[in-house]
């Protein structure tokens, strides 16, 4: 008996420290085996961090509230001043003339014997720059500006310029018979190659005489985007040929600018205040039927009856034809279609067809 409780007692107590020692571990599996729900609620939890999500800003291209009607370019304000025609003076001794860079269309075109002169179409530009010299008008030069519905500016006038200007009572600036007042003679320079204005005073002019100063209805050509291809066969270069030698004009693209440098006689046609050489965004050379009227050489043009025409954007020469309806500017169009412009100022240079289109242009 003694010896058997012993044993017991042995293997009792050997369970009781099983038991102890199993203890802990029977607390351990539980907790374990729960994972979030053995967590007390009042237990501080640590917060998942995530990376904002952070967007792209949406950038849309912020087009232009405005454009110049008459050269596409990008204004603050709505352009419906009207246009102003100012014939200037292209001889040798006139150069280098002042305020062609403010123009939005320019078109040579010859007047007798040879010489060319400018008719610079003005609507959009700074009113303050000085214009000139200014010199005298033809009927197809007033032609040409009534076009764009434009006041006439010039310093006197041929016999037959003269009676349309009378007869029709045309909307004018004439220097010399009704708006002395809104020009000024540079000193510096010899008469009659010295006779200038801008746009402020011929405005003024333009009121004093009770000529509308606005007009919306400005008839304009279409534009091309700045950034659209541009068409037709690679050109980089075009000489003009008008009829003297010593009239020769030459555009040559800069890829750079994306504009055309203007010279003539091999020399570069700078702006007299500015220094800067003249350029353009698009060139036109077109052929118009020119007859000699009297032993003086004066002209007669005909800006009717349409013909051929070139034009050059962005290194690019376009074949095409120029056509004209009444009352309506001239057009230049391919396949029927009109050729739009990119934005920018224009030249565009009136040949004779008298020894073919073809012979009055060098390209290059």
């Amino acid at each position: 008996m003694g010896s058997e409780d012993g044993n017991l007692n042995c293997l009792q107590r050997s369970k009781c420290i099983v038991m102890l020692l199993l203890l802990p571990v029977l607390f351990i599996i539980p907790a374990c085996g729960l994972g979030k729900a053995a967590v007390p609620e009042n237990a501080a939890e640590t917060p998942v961090v995530t990376e904002p999500i952070v967007e792209e800003p949406v950038t849309e291209e912020t087009l232009p509230a405005y454009r110049a009607p008459l050269t596409g370019r990008p204004t603050e304000q709505p352009v419906t001043r009207r246009p102003l025609a100012v014939m200037i003076n292209n001889a040798p001794a006139a150069r280098p003339q002042s305020g062609l860079g403010q123009a939005d269309i320019v078109y040579e075109v010859l007047a007798e014997g040879g010489v060319t002169r400018l008719v610079a179409i003005y609507q959009s530009g700074d009113e303050t720059v000085r214009i000139g010299p200014v010199r005298s008008i033809r009927p197809y030069m007033i032609d040409l500006g009534e076009s764009y519905h434009g006041v006439l500016v010039h310093a006197g006038a041929s016999n037959d310029a003269f009676a349309i200007l009378q007869r029709q009572h045309k909307e004018d600036l004439d220097e010399i018979t009704n708006a002395g007042a809104y020009f000024w003679r540079d000193k510096s320079r010899k008469a009659p190659h010295n006779l200038y204005s801008n746009i402020e005073m011929l405005l003024e002019g333009a009121a004093k005489r009770k000529f509308a100063i606005e007009d919306e209805n400005v008839p304009v050509h279409p534009f091309r985007g700045e950034d659209e291809p541009a068409e037709g066969t690679d050109a980089k270069r075009v000489e003009v040929k008008f009829q003297l030698n010593n009239y020769r004009v030459t555009y040559e693209y800069n890829d750079a600018s994306r504009l055309y440098k203007r010279s003539i006689n091999d020399s570069p046609h700078n702006d007299l205040d500015t220094g800067e050489q003249l350029t353009t965004a698009n060139v036109v050379v077109m052929g118009a039927n020119h007859k000699v009227l009297d032993d003086v050489g004066r002209l007669s043009v005909n800006l009717e009856i349409g013909g051929e025409a070139v034009i050059f954007q962005r290194g690019k020469m376009i074949r095409g034809q120029w056509v004209r309806k009444a009352g309506d500017i001239i057009r230049f169009v391919k396949d029927n279609e009109e050729i739009p412009f990119y934005p920018g100022i224009t030249y565009v240079n009136i040949v004779p067809n008298e020894s073919g289109f073809d012979s009055r242009f060098v390209v290059e």
